[in-house]
């Protein structure tokens, strides 16, 4: 029978580790890694039912898309009755998840003390910056995550670094605290043969298309028990009216609790660019120098030049700011090479952005132009077909050939190819965070 066991939870200090067996069908989607997680409160006094949830919100998934039981020890009561809801929200979403059952020896029901502490997954990007400004009386303790789009690879110290440092003086300018997670929650699972697998059913990545709700918001458990936060916010991604098979979703997000704690995906009301209103109003009305950071290329400030950059400057312009002032090198000579690269298809896109394209759209008919450029883009992109301009952007004939030799190969084969695999399969880990 397919099954994942969860074994050897140990604590130390600020430190979580277990160990994660598989039956011989599911070999191929573990590596040889511990699963670890470090915070920076300690987690000793944490029950081990709480202990489990990060390492579960990990590998329920990949068991659901085969069918497989999960085993735990121990486990919360109040996250065990989670699971069954989000399971039941995935499978609904996803046709190729077939569902399992999670067992575990003991279940527990605990109390934990509140703090009145909330806390909110945190980049600086649109979406969590939106979720402070809605939040900010709460003075919520700030989450970042390293882990998922800043890998635990030596490489990536920089871009933590940044992140850490940027997060961290934003807290101390706004009156709040912060909490820093460092995780392995990709590469203990091997991320690349997911890819290999379920790519051909997701839009985006298998974090970012089916497990980082879950993921992300389980990873938080053990720190958030310990510091009492009974409210945990993550910001959305899309939004209402948009019914895209996404990994994070109200109806996912939203079932996600344990003891003490209930998890919230916010802004859900509103549209990328309302939520650009909301910053909007906030920096006239409180904060004239914020700066935005949502470069899918850099972590110490913005390209200006990749996709992601581009939209959220246009998306400022539309809301009367200025994007150079706000993170983001942007004149009117800009949209020109945006237009180019938008048609030639330079960047892999999906159809979020298809959505938040199109959301841009409709803000610009209403919005008069602010220069001859920025007139004769409007124009360009009333009439574009968007559809179309996506359809043209995609990943490589040779990612695609990968994941299909991968998917197909013996897991003996796989495993001693695996090294090769791993260096030309890269670029396939990185997945997208609108976050």
């Amino acid at each position: 029978m397919s099954s994942i066991l969860i074994d050897n939870l140990s604590t130390d200090g600020e430190l979580l580790e277990c160990s994660i067996r598989a039956s011989s069908d599911l070999e191929r989607f573990v590596t040889d890694e511990r699963f670890r997680t470090e915070y920076d409160v300690s987690i000793e006094d944490v029950p081990d039912g709480v202990l489990a949830i990060p390492v579960l919100a990990q590998v329920c998934p990949v068991a659901w898309a085969n069918g497989a039981d999960v085993y735990v020890d121990e486990v919360d009561a109040t996250f065990a009755r989670a699971l069954e809801d989000v399971k039941a929200s995935l499978c609904a979403m996803h046709d190729f998840l077939e569902g399992g059952t999670l067992y575990a020896r003991r279940t527990i029901e605990v109390e934990p003390e509140h703090s009145g502490e909330s806390g909110l997954l945190f980049t600086g990007g649109v979406d969590s910056t939106c979720s402070y400004v809605r939040h900010r009386e709460e003075s919520p303790t700030l989450i970042s995550v390293r882990g998922w789009t800043i890998t635990p690879d030596a490489a990536d110290d920089g871009k933590w670094d940044a992140l850490r440092a940027r997060v961290s003086n934003f807290a101390d300018d706004h009156g709040c605290e912060t909490a820093f997670v460092e995780s392995n929650m990709l590469s203990f699972l091997d991320h690349p043969m997911l890819l290999a697998h379920y790519k051909r059913y997701v839009d985006g990545g298998w974090y970012s298309s089916v497990g980082h709700g879950l993921g992300l918001l389980g990873l938080c458990a053990p720190m958030a028990y310990a510091r009492g936060m009974a409210d945990l916010y993550v910001a959305a991604t899309h939004w209402d009216g948009i019914d895209l098979e996404w990994g994070s979703r109200p109806d996912i997000d939203d079932h996600v609790r344990w003891a003490g704690t209930q998890c919230h995906h916010d802004s859900y009301a509103l549209t990328r660019q309302e939520r650009l209103d909301v910053i909007a109003d906030y920096i006239r009305s409180e904060d004239p120098d914020l700066q935005l950071q949502t470069c899918n290329d850099r972590m110490d400030g913005n390209c200006g030049e990749c996709e992601k950059c581009y939209r959220t400057a246009v998306g400022l312009r539309l809301t009367g700011l200025e994007p150079s002032q706000h993170g983001y090198p942007f004149s009117d000579a800009d949209y020109r090479d945006l237009r180019r690269s938008l048609e030639r298809g330079d960047w892999v896109l999906g159809q979020d952005e298809r959505h938040m394209w199109a959301d841009i759209r409709d803000r610009a008919r209403e919005t008069e132009p602010a220069s001859p450029a920025e007139r004769t883009f409007f124009e360009w992109l009333e009439n574009a077909d968007v559809d179309a301009l996506i359809s043209t952007s995609g990943s490589p004939l040779t990612h695609r050939l990968l994941r299909a030799g991968a998917r197909n190969a013996p897991a003996s084969v796989y495993n001693t190819a695996y090294p090769a695999w791993k260096t030309a399969k890269a670029g396939l880990r990185l997945v997208r965070s609108d976050r």
